[in-house]
C-alpha cells in the first residue's frame, strides 16, 4: 500500500452480526445506535444481515431517532424486500448495496430493478462472473480476501484474477486472527476453517491489509466488526494511517 487511506471513505458500521451461539437478542446493535447519538454521528454503514423483518423495522425506527443523515452503503440480508431498499435509497441516499453469491442465499429476481447499485461480495464460493456481469461490480471483504490467501491459495488466485476484470465499488473491513477457528455455523464445510473474524481485539490484526494496493480500496468500505462505534472509530483512524 503506497499511499494511505485518508482519501478512502471509510465508515464506522452498525452491525448485527455475531461470532458466537449468541442469540440475536444478545447482539449491540442497540447500543451502536446509542452511540452514535453520543456521538453526534451523521454518516454511517448499515448491515441489517441478522435481524428479522420485525427486528429490522425496529432498526428503521431507531435510524430515524437518530443523528444519522446519510447511509451511502448497505449489507443486503435475502429476505429483504424492494420497499427496504427504496427506504434506504429514499431517506438516506444510499449509494450502493452488497449481496452475497446467489449460490449462498437465493435473492429475489425484483433485486435486478438496482443492479445499478448492487455488489456481489467474495465470501464462500469463489466470484462467479457471469453474475458479476448482472449487477453493478464487486464488494471486496478484506478479511475474506485475507483468509483465502492464507489457506485457500486456489479460491484466492480465483478471486483476485476476477477482481482485475470488474470494478470495485465497495468493500469489508475484518479482524485477521493469527490462530483458526471453525465457523461451526457455515452449511460450506470446505471454507469453514477460518482466520477472519467480525470482533477486534488489537489494532495490529488489521494490518494484513498492507498486502493490498489502494486501489483495491474503492468506493466505500465499511467497518464490518461487532466492536463499539468507539472502538471502530480508533480503527477508522488506525486503517488511515496505515502505509
Amino acid at each position: 500500500m503506497r499511499n494511505n487511506l485518508k482519501k478512502i471513505k471509510i465508515l464506522p458500521t452498525i452491525t448485527t452480526i455475531s461470532n458466537s451461539d449468541a442469540t440475536i437478542s444478545d447482539s449491540n446493535w442497540k447500543s451502536k445506535i446509542k452511540e452514535i447519538r453520543d456521538f453526534n454521528i451523521k454518516e454511517v454503514a448499515v448491515f441489517p444481515t441478522c435481524l428479522n423483518k420485525k427486528e429490522r423495522k425496529e432498526l428503521y425506527k431507531l435510524l430515524e431517532n437518530s443523528p444519522i443523515e446519510s447511509i451511502p452503503f448497505v449489507h443486503l440480508r435475502e429476505d429483504m424486500q424492494t420497499d427496504e431498499l427504496e427506504y434506504f435509497i429514499k431517506n438516506y441516499g444510499t449509494e450502493v448495496f452488497n449481496m452475497h453469491s446467489e449460490k449462498e442465499y437465493p435473492y429475489i429476481e425484483d433485486y435486478l430493478k438496482f443492479k445499478e447499485k448492487i455488489c456481489i461480495e467474495n465470501v464462500y464460493y469463489p466470484l462467479d462472473e457471469k453474475e458479476i456481469k448482472i449487477f453493478f461490480g464487486i464488494c471486496v471483504d478484506f478479511s475474506h480476501l485475507e483468509n483465502d490467501r492464507l489457506l485457500y491459495k486456489k479460491k484466492f488466485k480465483h478471486n483476485m484474477q476476477i477482481m482485475k476484470k470488474f470494478p470495485i465499488k465497495c468493500g469489508h473491513i475484518s479482524a485477521i486472527k493469527k490462530e483458526i477457528h471453525v465457523d461451526f455455523k457455515s452449511k460450506y464445510d470446505s471454507f469453514n476453517i477460518r482466520h477472519d473474524f467480525h470482533c477486534l481485539e488489537e489494532l495490529s490484526e488489521l494490518d494484513y491489509l498492507k498486502n493490498y494496493p489502494l486501489k483495491y480500496f474503492s468506493g466505500y468500505i465499511a467497518i464490518e466488526l461487532e466492536n463499539s462505534i468507539k472502538e471502530q472509530l480508533k480503527v477508522k483512524n488506525y486503517i488511515e494511517k496505515l502505509k
